[in-house]
C-alpha cells in the first residue's frame, strides 16, 4: 500500500529514520524553526528524541515521517509528516513541517504539500486531510489557506508549549471531494 518515497522534479520525501536524520542536524540548529511547536529540535539530543518519537509512531502506524530532500539545491531541507493517522475513519493530519530558512519562500513547501495531498487522497484513499497550526502562526496559516484548506474551528488553549504558554490551535481541512478542484487550481502544472 505504501509506495515510497514520494518525489517529483523538485523534492524527494523519504521515510525519516534513525539512520538518515543526521542530515538534518545543521538545519535543525537554526533558531525558531519550531517556535510555534511544542517540540524541541535544536540540539543533537533533542533532534534524536524528536526522530525517535516519529519512528515509534511510524511503527505503530499512526504517523509517516519524512525527511525532505530539495533536488534544486541538492540538500536536505527539513522534515514533515502524516500524523494522527486514523486508518478506520480515513482521516490524517499533515504537519510537523519545518524547513531551513533558506528554503522558506522558495516554492519547496508547495511541492511537498502537493505530493502529500496527492498521496493521501489518491493512493491511501483517505477522505480528509487536516492541518493544525498555532493561532499566532500567521505565516503558516496563510500558507495553509493558499492550499484552499477550510478553517473548521479553533481549539482554545489546547496545547501546552515548552515555555508554559497554552496555545490555541486553528484546525483546517480538505475533503477528498474538494481535492480534484484544488489540485487543478492550486497545483496547476505540477
Amino acid at each position: 500500500m505504501l509506495t515510497l518515497p514520494l518525489e517529483n522534479q523538485r523534492v524527494k520525501l523519504s521515510i525519516l529514520d534513525l539512520d538518515n536524520y543526521k542530515h538534518l542536524l545543521e538545519v535543525a540548529k537554526q533558531p525558531d524553526l519550531v517556535f510555534y511547536s511544542p517540540s524541541k529540535i535544536d540540539t543533537p539530543n533533542d533532534l534524536k528524541t524528536y526522530v525517535e518519537n516519529a519512528v515509534d509512531r511510524y511503527k505503530r502506524k499512526t504517523a509517516i515521517p519524512f525527511i525532505i530532500f530539495d533536488k534544486k539545491t541538492n540538500t536536505y531541507a527539513g522534515s514533515t509528516r502524516f500524523g494522527l493517522v486514523n486508518w478506520k475513519n480515513k482521516v490524517l493530519h499533515i504537519g510537523w513541517t519545518w524547513i531551513g530558512n533558506e528554503f522558506q519562500g522558495s516554492g519547496l513547501n508547495k511541492h511537498i504539500k502537493f505530493l502529500m495531498l496527492q498521496y493521501a487522497f489518491e493512493t491511501l484513499n483517505f477522505d480528509k486531510v487536516e492541518f493544525r497550526v498555532d493561532e499566532r502562526n500567521i505565516k503558516s496559516r496563510k500558507a495553509i489557506e493558499k492550499l484552499e484548506a477550510k478553517l473548521e474551528g479553533v481549539l482554545r488553549k489546547d496545547t501546552l508549549m515548552l515555555d508554559g504558554f497554552k496555545r490555541s490551535t486553528c484546525c483546517y481541512g480538505i475533503l477528498k471531494e474538494e481535492w480534484p478542484a484544488i489540485k487543478n487550481r492550486v497545483f496547476e502544472g505540477f
